[in-house]
């Protein structure tokens, strides 16, 4: 099967996997708590636009981002919207949509 690229924003990727390993690098330099910085943000907006459920995830708008605990100990990206409310989404989902 041939790769597929994949652009975020101003970065691009020959193979989604390419896109997967720089976004968990992403998530790998915050602590749970953090805030993503303005320029993390930009490719996060780009790459919650390509999850499966990017119209709920999204919902009212973005706010901000932000890294919290996940299932099982783990921690993922929050998207934050201005309504105060807040969901989780998954790297792997926004990249290879499941």
């Amino acid at each position: 099967m041939p790769a597929k690229p994949i652009s975020l924003g101003p970065m691009h990727f020959d193979k989604r996997g390419d896109a997967v390993a720089f976004l968990k690098d992403m998530l790998r330099r915050y602590d749970v708590g953090d805030r993503v910085n303005a320029n993390d943000a930009v490719i996060l907006r780009a790459a919650l636009e390509h999850h499966p459920n990017a119209a709920a995830k999204i919902g009212c708008g973005i706010s901000h981002f932000s890294v919290r605990t996940a299932d099982f100990g783990s921690k993922c990206f929050w998207v934050n919207r201005p309504d105060g409310t807040t969901e989780k989404f998954s790297i792997t989902g926004c990249i290879h949509g499941s």
